[in-house]
This record gives C-alpha cells, structure tokens and sequence, in this order.
C-alpha cells in the first residue's frame, strides 16, 4: 500500500495521481507526512471552512462586561476552553534535530493551563510526551487487536490520564479495507466493543469521531462520557460540517450529561465562538496550531492560544456573553 501519514489525524490515504501531485505541502519533514487537503469538491474541510463562514454573529453589547475564559473539563479548571487537538506522530518530522513537537505541545498546553489531547502513539512514546505535563486526554485507535486497544487505555489511565477514548471513525481505507496505519492493522467497532472500552478503565472515556445523531446515541447507550463531533480533519470525503450537525447532536443528548467537543477547522478565536455559542462545552484545535508549533516550537503555540482567546473574549463582550457557561445560540445567524 502506497500510504501517506496525515500528522494531525494519523488518516492514511493511497497516493492519489493529479490530487497529490497538484498541491506541496507547506510543512517541513518527510513527503506526505502532513498533506495538503485536495481543495476539490469532495474534501469535507472545503465545507467546513464554507460553512463557518457563512454563520454571522448579532451584536449585544449593553450591559456587557469583560468575560471569564475558565472552564471545567473531567474535574479539572481550566483557563480557557480552547483545547489542543489529537495531533500524533510530529516527532518523526524532527527525529534528527533534538526537537520533540509532540512534548513541546504538551508543555505548551501545561503553561497555558488548557487540556491537551494526545493521538496514536507507542506506549513509550506516550509515557515521554507527557513527562511532567499537565492533564491530557489519550485517543487510540480502533487496532484489529482489541487487546491492545485495551491496554493502551489501561496505560495511559496508570500515567494519570484525565481521560481517554478511541478514534471511532479511523475505520476505512481508502482502499475500501479497514486501514493501516504505521503498519498496524486497524478493525471495526461495534457499540458491544466501544463499551468493553468504556468499562475497562475507571476514568471518563470519549468516543472521538461522531458526526451524526446515530452514532451519538450508540456511543451514549455504550457508556461514553464524552464525544468529539468531527469528522477526522476530512476522512469523510464530502463529510457533513461538524458545527452542521452539532445542534442535532446536541438536542438528541440532552439531559445525559455527556460532554460535547467539536473540531474541524477551528483556525481562530472567532471560529471557536460559534462553536462554542452552538452548545460545545470546549473545542479542539488541530491547524490551527500547527505552523507555529512546526516552525517555532512551545512559545508560538501559547501565543497563538493568547490571540484566539482573545479573539474568542472579544465576541463573548459583542454578544454579552459573560462565562462560558452563558452562550446562546441565538445570536447566530446562517445563511
């Protein structure tokens, strides 16, 4: 198999004539390490961004104040919720060069007192990343080997995990086989599956790739704690935007107590807030940090996360929101 490796998604995808040829990646490392989205019209992220930037936002500005950023995640306050996103595999980007993006981005999220979410990683890998890190989420990946996914989790759990959860929509190849990733063979899960998962850890589990109410409900009905409504940064050709389908999603858990995150393109401040105003209880961001992460390591990364918060404050005073937990979605127009 002819396969690239998307860092951000750990999404593999067979070399794919004029697509691949016709765009050069920006980043540094390894060809294909982390493509370039093909721009036509069956990439969800051509959505995505269309969709995000046809939602409009009312202005309510009496009576509002400076808002407050903090927010509860798995027990634990947080300054902002902006969260940084399942990336994997950026070591190998800088295997040569004494530099570790991968824990550079965990100490980032440490100092900025945001959760940091962690992808497919070896064990070993995993335990030196998140060497004297702050909270972390790990997401595995749905292995042909169920008892290796199960271990993963149970590791990350004994490190101090805060939470952890599996890549549900990481299934497909692009071959139309279930995929392979750094050689692993990866399988189905069923909703009998994703709650063995669930019970074979003793900390809150989240099912990471739902991207309609159906899945919702199976993931609710197996016991998750949380779900991430993405859709893998475009592993779903002509995918559904997430912030599309969140309001759905959202409705259809009322009242269960599962947490809601969403990703997919979420490139400032500004993108977050209608995500946020939508019902998410925090976002992931993936891109949106990343060029500065590759190119200028941990400092860049917390000043890029100062600027979206910012962005993100200055909305919340537009629209009188004062916490986060006093959004409304009806200050948001779509065209």
């Amino acid at each position: 198999m002819n396969e690239k490796l998307d860092a951000i998604s750990d999404a593999s995808s067979a070399a794919s004539g004029h697509k691949s040829e016709a765009t050069k990646s920006p980043w540094p490392g390894p060809k294909g390490m982390i493509p370039v989205t093909s721009g036509q019209a069956e990439d969800a992220n051509v959505h995505n961004r269309a969709y995000l930037d046809n939602i409009l936002v009312e202005m309510r500005v009496i009576d509002a104040v400076k808002p407050d950023l903090t927010t509860e995640i798995f027990g634990h306050k947080f300054s902002s919720p902006l969260t940084l996103a399942a990336i994997s595999h950026l070591d190998k980007i800088y295997q040569d060069s004494g530099r570790s993006p991968m824990h550079e981005k965990t100490m980032a999220a440490k100092r900025a007192n945001i959760l940091n979410w962690i992808g497919m990683e070896s064990d070993q890998d995993y335990e030196r990343i998140t060497r004297e890190a702050g909270p972390s989420v790990r997401i595995v990946k749905p292995f042909a080997d169920h008892d290796r996914i199960i271990d993963e989790l149970q590791f990350a759990q004994k490190l101090g995990a805060v939470a952890v959860g599996i890549d549900i929509d990481h299934v497909p190849g692009t071959d139309g086989n279930y995929d392979v990733v750094d050689g692993i063979k990866l399988g189905p899960i069923t909703q009998e599956d994703l709650a063995k998962y669930v019970a074979s850890v003793d900390i809150p589990f989240v099912a990471k790739g739902v991207l309609s109410v159906f899945d919702a409900l199976k993931a609710k009905k197996a016991g998750v704690s949380a779900i991430v409504v993405s859709h893998h940064h475009g592993r779903l050709p002509f995918g559904v935007p997430p912030l599309q389908v969140l309001p759905e999603i959202i409705e259809a858990l009322a009242g269960s107590g599962i947490k809601i995150f969403v990703d997919g393109s979420l490139m400032s401040g500004y993108d977050a807030y209608k995500a946020l105003a939508m019902g998410a209880d925090a976002v992931l961001i993936g891109r949106g940090i990343l060029s500065e992460l590759l190119d200028s390591g941990e400092n860049a990364v917390i000043e890029k996360i100062e600027q979206m918060n910012q962005e993100l404050s200055e909305l919340m005073m537009y629209t009188n929101v004062k916490d986060t937990k006093s959004f409304d979605s009806s200050v948001l127009h779509i065209q």
